[in-house]
């Protein structure tokens, strides 16, 4: 917790965002955290790790290959380069979209969706509802860090579909 970096009042007044790039700089606690990952995972059989821009990519990519899966980025509008599925949603201080190549997975994977922090939940669930599309057979959720106390709710999410929610950090 010591190396985790708030900001108040970012990306508009009242939120204070939590900034994991600082756990990523520190080299004890990016293994730590791919460590903590990888045991978590390394008995599900999961083939994709989908990353969530853009912090969900750095943590994606490190335990997809440890786990000896694909990496699958989940992007804003225009970035990626071929054919894609898009899904938008709102979020506590706007509406955004979120697209996946439309080659990415298919009805044989088990993914892992992998983002930097739950809040209100609205970026994973519609990276959720996205990755449903392609019908895989299961869909798990991670987090680093997870604002129980903020956003209570926000887990109900994914746990009313099914799926499996872990973070390393409560709040």
């Amino acid at each position: 917790m010591a190396h985790l970096r708030t900001i108040p009042d970012w990306p508009i007044k009242g939120v204070n965002f939590r900034d994991v790039t600082t756990l990523f700089k520190d080299a004890e606690c990016l293994k730590e955290i791919s460590d903590t990952m990888v045991d978590f995972y390394k008995d599900k059989g999961i083939t994709k790790i989908v990353g969530i821009e853009s912090r969900g990519f750095v943590m994606s990519s490190a335990v997809a290959t440890r786990l000896n899966a694909g990496v699958v980025l989940c992007r804003k509008p225009g970035k990626l380069p071929c054919k894609t599925v898009q899904q938008s949603y709102a979020k506590e201080y706007g509406i955004d979209t979120i697209e996946i190549h439309e080659d990415a997975i298919d009805e044989n994977d088990i993914v892992l969706l992998h983002d930097d922090l739950l809040a209100t939940g609205g970026t994973m669930n519609a990276a959720c509802e996205l990755v449903e599309k392609f019908h895989p057979k299961k869909i798990y959720c991670n987090f680093i860090i997870e604002l129980h106390s903020e956003f209570p709710d926000a887990r109900k999410l994914f746990e009313e579909k099914g799926i499996e929610v872990t973070s390393l950090l409560k709040f």
